[in-house]
């Protein structure tokens, strides 16, 4: 475009001069038929480019993968010149998302939408955005561009599997006492009552009370006698293997994305099945009113307080969405580190790839002072390792210790519901 433009002036330069120098109309009409050519030009790609205005509406900024995101763009042209073309050319920083798009033909005062929906495929924090918009006059020798600058970012959890039901062993309390701890969830151990105060749910109103005194009296409540489960996703460099294979995006066909999201498979990745397993049993317990943390060394250290609520699930999630398998700290070393997190009768879910069989000694000494252990054993050999998990399962077991096995490809939600003769001796929760 620039050449078309220096063409165009240079032959209004030399039909101005042969004009001075011969005098002829045809070339001083000439003359002014390309310098008249050259400001409408710019005057035309100068006021298209000014008057179009672009947005954006996210329907989430948090998403999960194996479901969709969905974005809609919007064209205006506001003002009375149409506009031939706009290029949208997007920057977002998320796998699969294409939402760049050429504008034909925008007319006076009109505007133009369009919907992308993509699968999100990959966890993490990605960027939507900046735009960069591109458009000209008919002639091309003007083009213009001009950046959209606003960035948000999106945050796409691990995937999550539904569990039916999971195998734990036979937990004890710490000192055999309920735990003597207030709080503001409504459980089974009222312990006591008090004044209402503003912000207090209708529910926690003793009515019995409240006659007697002739005031609003709620009910105080403490948690319930269970102790705390830890999952502890191991994401330390050792042991996680992957088999690269080319990834495609899915397509949706003539189907919403939430519809099709079941066609979704996880990467052949340790780091991903340890992530989405993690997530999974955290999702279990939460949604039946347990108090779950989480413990992660990755590429930071993370560590989750056990708590209830939806919020605790999503505060999980999100950790667990950018955390990577960069850890330098071995799986029993991070444990030993922390171990002043769990008091007596903790239970410690560890999702792990490892085939060493140190874990399984490192497991019986926490077993000794009285935390209850269950290994998810993520079989490395299934993702194209030589390693094998098979012969620290088959140690976890004999020491009557409960562990699953999972290899790649498996059906997490059958895998990880499985009965008594399958997972050694425990009480399902």
């Amino acid at each position: 475009m620039r050449q078309r433009r220096t063409v165009v002036f240079i032959l209004a330069v030399l039909a101005l001069l042969s004009a001075l120098v011969t005098g002829r109309a045809l070339l001083y009409n000439l003359a002014y038929l390309l310098g008249l050519l050259i400001i409408i030009s710019f005057v035309w790609a100068w006021m298209n480019m000014n008057s179009v205005r672009f947005s954006r509406t996210t329907r989430t900024f948090r998403t999960q993968v194996g479901r969709p995101l969905e974005e809609r763009f919007v064209i205006r042209n506001t003002s009375f010149i149409p506009t031939l073309w706009v290029e949208v050319r997007d920057y977002s920083g998320l796998p699969g998302h294409y939402p760049s798009h050429v504008v034909n033909t925008l007319g006076p005062k009109a505007q133009y939408s369009w919907r992308v929906t993509t699968i999100c495929q990959e966890r993490g924090r990605y960027q939507l955005g900046p735009v960069r918009l591109s458009t000209s006059d008919p002639f091309g020798l003007f083009p213009m561009q001009r950046q959209d600058t606003q960035t948000r970012n999106v945050v796409v959890y691990p995937m999550t599997v539904d569990i039916h039901r999971f195998a734990l062993p036979v937990g004890i309390l710490p000192g055999g006492d309920a735990l003597r701890r207030r709080t503001h969830y409504i459980t089974t151990n009222a312990s006591g009552v008090r004044d209402y105060v503003p912000g207090d749910s209708f529910s926690r109103i003793h009515w019995r009370s409240t006659a007697r005194r002739s005031r609003l009296i709620v009910k105080e409540f403490e948690l319930d006698p269970l102790a705390d489960i830890w999952v502890v996703p191991d994401m330390s460099i050792f042991g996680h293997v992957s088999q690269r294979t080319e990834k495609q995006a899915p397509g949706l066909g003539d189907l919403p994305g939430w519809i099709r999201m079941d066609d979704f498979k996880l990467p052949a990745s340790t780091e991903e099945y340890t992530v989405t397993i993690a997530a999974s049993l955290a999702q279990y317990f939460l949604r039946n009113n347990r108090a779950v943390g989480m413990l992660a060394y990755g590429q930071s250290n993370e560590v989750v307080q056990p708590d209830r609520s939806e919020r605790q699930l999503n505060r999980i999630l999100e950790t667990l969405a950018v955390l990577r398998a960069e850890g330098q700290v071995p799986l029993q070393n991070m444990i030993n580190a922390e171990v002043h997190l769990f008091p007596r009768g903790t239970t410690l879910i560890v999702v792990t790839p490892t085939t060493r069989e140190e874990w399984a000694t490192a497991a019986r000494q926490l077993a000794r002072r009285g935390l209850r252990i269950v290994t998810v054993l993520v079989n490395p050999e299934s993702f194209g390792s030589t390693q094998s998990a098979i012969g620290l399962a088959s140690l976890l077991q004999a020491n009557n210790m409960v562990s699953y096995q999972i290899n790649n490809g498996d059906n997490l939600t059958e895998a990880l519901s499985r009965g008594r003769t399958q997972a050694g001796y425990f009480t399902f929760s």
